[in-house]
């Protein structure tokens, strides 16, 4: 199961570092300013003192500036190849432009359903056959948050992703969610029932009426 990911919260005592990836106790220091021949005056700069890797990240005024990725999580280890480019940049632009973050994760999306047994054309088609095959309903609106906030960032509608960049962030982790639950979960118990002895899997198929 995927460990849970702590984003960079300004003045929290532990995260997952920006700088080292590790989940870490987290120093923090106000940065002063010294006034020529005078004295320090307290500045809106602070920085966070990583416990494990002994690097700082750098704070303006409550947000991160140093390093300049966005506080976002990795994408999931089974997020597929095809997926993976997309991810990566709206990772890296959701600082500065949610909306276009958003219209990259829109896309890993479509991307994405191909990996789960579907065309890949039309992402509400794809929804609603999976949903049809018996997708839990809790994935079904992971999915379809992911394709309505992605579909008001292509063509913006009630929605505006600039005003709110929170549910962008949001999104990242709705897509490490299904990645977790459509393919790394069923792929974890394949591989340990395949371990079973073969005497026990024919006679579960003997029960449950397979040849």
């Amino acid at each position: 199961m995927k460990p849970r990911y702590y984003p960079p919260e300004f003045q929290k005592e532990h995260f997952h570092c920006p700088l080292c990836g590790v989940y870490a106790a987290q120093h923090w220091n106000e940065l002063k300013v010294l006034v020529p021949n005078s004295h320090f005056i307290n500045s809106p700069f602070m920085s966070a003192y990583c416990s494990h890797c002994k690097k700082r990240s750098f704070w303006f005024d409550g947000r991160m500036v140093v390093p300049t990725d966005s506080p976002v999580e990795p994408p999931h280890h089974d997020l597929p190849e095809a997926c993976l480019s997309d991810y990566e940049e709206a990772r890296d632009i959701v600082s500065r432009s949610p909306r276009g973050a958003v219209a990259l994760l829109r896309l890993c999306l479509q991307k994405l359903t191909p990996h789960l047994g579907e065309e890949g054309k039309n992402i509400n088609d794809d929804i609603k056959s999976l949903v049809a095959k018996g997708l839990p309903p809790l994935v079904q609106q992971a999915l379809d948050v992911c394709r309505v906030v992605g579909n008001n960032a292509v063509h913006p509608g009630e929605l505006d992703i600039n005003d709110t960049p929170e549910i962008a962030h949001q999104l990242f982790r709705m897509i490490n969610f299904i990645v977790e639950d459509r393919i790394t979960r069923p792929k974890e118990i394949q591989a340990l029932y395949s371990q079973l002895p073969q005497g026990a899997i024919e006679a579960i198929a003997k029960r449950d009426g397979k040849q």
